[in-house]
């Protein structure tokens, strides 16, 4: 091989695999290597005929095959395999160059190792990857972490590989260390709430509306074209069409009804409690989840709760449709908020200066969160830069309190027919929660005065007090 290969990539599962296609696509020669070489082979018969894709057998190999500095890109598991790589790495590579871990990697352990790295000269790049396998090939949204110096190193290539969203590739430097991963974590955090929601809605079609997945898709699919457009809804509707080959019924009621989670979706609810941010709506989705994952538990328990009294509801179908559009669009509101929220207090927390409407344009093609509405949320943080809450802005407060009305009748519709909402409760909670200057807590305050000497503050005078209760 003559010129050397501008990337290096190891881990060819399908999303390295479909990452280095979309590298070489696009003209980077990309030198590919797998621990296991036989996979290696297999991806070099069925793909090589590129002349932008080699191959490696050995990690030597690999680092000889890439101009300096070297941009090494990991897309193994998380965990130990990428500190076990970085190590077998490290003594092959020389200071300046770059190592991109573009796995769903904790974000603190990316702090650790870009520390650990930059003592050694070498440069470390922890970035978020949405798409899935599709948008691996084809154009994902990148959440690149690091110094602005190994930014704009990668940045021809990443731009050239990302997904566009009106002509803008859905890139940006989000800031230093593991700021890319963090931002990839609450995307997946908003991702869970986004997936209970539409679950949400979608038990309430089957139970209380009784209607049948064709009549389900029809409506995800009219929703899609209007203020609900959305990736995740628009594979809905895709979704309930489906019918099963062997049975020939709809393929998501042979579906089991068990949700599995990779975990990070916990890691944005650890965080939100840790920086004392309130994310309930991505933390009743996790729950949410656990609960599914219970299938025995449940399916014991519904023999025992077979015949629960419960009131007759009058239903107007024309109008709870209208009211399941608004309660969905309400509650995605409210679960972006929380996300973009948490992201900005963990920029505060850590000095990442991330800037919150960049964040709303990568998010706009390429990634499984994908939203119309997302060019709301970047004219919104484009205007006021230093609003607290997506909720404080013009266009999404009109659209809550046009919302309010039927979010409420059909999470309340939910609870007296039996049916649980989590998601969709949840965030009608945060939103009337948050809406109101009056809370319960003053009650919670003497409480723990009366019973810990905790002392409280008063709203009519400053200072901290106690009462002698008894």
């Amino acid at each position: 091989m003559t010129q050397k290969a501008k990337l290096g990539l190891i881990g060819l599962a399908v999303m390295g695999a479909n990452l280095a296609r979309n590298a070489a696509r696009n003209g980077f020669t990309t030198c590919v290597y797998n621990r296991t070489y036989s996979k290696t082979e297999n991806f070099m018969k069925e793909f090589g005929n590129n002349p932008h894709l080699v191959s490696a057998e050995t990690l030597e190999e690999l680092v000889e095959k890439l101009e300096k500095p070297r941009k090494i890109l990991l897309m193994i598991k998380a965990g130990e395999a990428v500190d076990k790589t970085i190590e077998q790495i490290l003594p092959l590579i020389e200071k300046g160059d770059i190592i991109i871990d573009g796995g769903n990697s904790y974000y603190k352990d990316t702090q650790r190792r870009e520390k650990y790295l930059s003592g050694k000269g070498i440069e470390y790049v922890g970035m978020g990857v949405s798409g899935g396998e599709e948008g691996a090939l084809n154009g994902p949204s990148l959440m690149p972490g690091a110094n602005l110096k190994a930014y704009n190193e990668l940045k021809p290539i990443l731009e050239a590989i990302s997904a566009k969203a009106n002509g803008e590739p859905c890139v940006d430097y989000i800031g230093k260390d593991g700021a890319g991963h963090y931002v990839k974590t609450v995307h997946n955090g908003i991702e869970y709430a986004d997936m209970q929601m539409i679950a949400d809605v979608y038990m309430f079609m089957k139970e209380i509306l009784c209607m049948t997945t064709d009549e389900m898709a029809n409506t995800w699919e009219k929703w899609n074209k209007g203020k609900l457009s959305s990736y995740l809804v628009e594979i809905t509707s895709q979704i309930l069409r489906k019918k099963d080959d062997e049975t020939g019924k709809p393929m998501v009621d042979v579906i089991l009804d068990k949700a599995m989670q990779k975990g990070t979706g916990k890691w944005t609810s650890l965080s939100a409690l840790e920086l004392g941010t309130a994310a309930p709506t991505i933390t009743e989705a996790v729950f949410a989840r656990i609960m599914s994952s219970n299938k025995e538990e449940r399916t014991a328990l519904a023999k025992i709760y077979e015949t629960v009294n419960l009131p007759k509801t009058d239903i107007d179908k024309k109008q709870i449709i209208d009211d399941l559009e608004n309660a969905l669009y309400g509650a995605k509101i409210c679960a972006y908020a929380q996300g973009f929220n948490l992201i900005a207090q963990a920029s505060k927390t850590y000095d990442w200066d991330v800037k919150l409407g960049n964040i709303a344009k990568i998010w706009r093609n390429g990634c499984i969160i994908r939203a119309g509405f997302l060019d709301r949320v970047t004219e919104a943080y484009e205007k006021q830069k230093e609003i607290e809450n997506l909720l404080f802005t013009d266009y999404f407060a009109k659209a809550l309190k046009e919302s309010r009305a039927g979010w409420g009748r059909i999470v309340s519709t939910a609870v007296l027919s039996g049916v649980a909402v989590p998601a969709l409760g949840s965030a009608l909670q945060y939103f009337d929660a948050y809406r109101k200057s009056q809370s319960g807590a003053s009650l919670i305050q003497a409480q723990r005065d009366y019973f810990g000497a905790h002392t409280y503050e008063r709203n009519d005078k400053k200072g901290t007090f106690h009462t002698e209760w008894f």
